[in-house]
């Protein structure tokens, strides 16, 4: 049994993380602890908080022991906001913090496009403009091209969560572009892991979800690969990312 742990923020589409255990198929369990968020806000400032040392702290003692081997920050925009750096530094203190291998969602977009050799993407994100752009940033920084980019512009996490299908099928086509060779949705709390083969079928093309991500790079982490089609074209190649 492979024990992968996150540290999820509040209460939104924490129930995406089940289903993706139940299609993985496999001996993974995944154990999410909920971490505290403050304000319900797409703030930049709000956010940077939101992933501060102490929060992310607070819910490892769980994880330990519950027997993770790995740690993930289920949180995109809680670790873009920082900057690369800055991200790559929350992530070394949660490692040390938790004694284990740690990431986060904004460096598993990275690791899963590079996987899928997708160097051009679209990025579609219910965060407003300046947000958005923050996470266009990091990816750049991560050595990605974004041809395209759409932002819906919603004021939290409990907006987000309360979207169906329909909504996020609207968010990846208006995001989608002719050169992307994957389109990226960046928000833990869009529910996706039911709707992967339909996104990408309609697109036609790789899209990258955040839970979904997530839990490819805690696999990662561990040295884990599953084929699982049923999550999308990621979870059926072979490894190529070099980190």
């Amino acid at each position: 049994m492979t024990a992968l742990g996150f540290l999820y923020p509040g209460h939104s589409a924490e129930d995406d993380y089940p289903r993706i255990e139940q299609l993985l198929g496999s001996d993974v369990r995944l154990d999410l602890v909920h971490t505290e968020t403050g304000e319900d806000a797409h703030r930049v400032d709000v956010l940077r908080q939101m992933g501060a040392p102490e929060r992310l702290a607070s819910g490892v003692g769980q994880l330990r022991l519950a027997g993770s081997e790995a740690i993930v920050w289920a949180c995109t925009s809680g670790g873009f906001v920082h900057g690369w750096e800055g991200a790559q530094e929350q992530v070394r203190t949660l490692a040390r913090t938790a004694g284990m291998p740690a990431s986060s969602t904004s460096f598993a977009f990275v690791h899963a496009a590079r996987e899928l050799e997708a160097g051009r993407v679209a990025v579609g994100a219910a965060y407003p403009d300046d947000v958005t752009g923050l996470f266009v940033e990091f990816l750049r920084a991560g050595g990605l091209e974004v041809t395209g980019v759409h932002s819906a512009g919603t004021g939290g996490a409990a907006e987000v969560g309360a979207w169906g299908e329909a909504e996020v099928l609207a968010l990846a086509r208006a995001a989608d572009a002719p050169a992307a060779e994957a389109v990226l949705l960046p928000h833990t709390a869009l529910h996706t892991a039911a709707s992967l083969t339909v996104l990408e079928k309609e697109l036609g093309k790789p899209v990258l979800t955040a839970n979904q991500v997530t839990v490819w790079e805690a696999l990662r982490l561990t040295d884990r690969r599953l084929n699982a089609p049923r999550l999308g074209v990621l979870f059926t190649r072979e490894p190529l990312v070099q980190v």
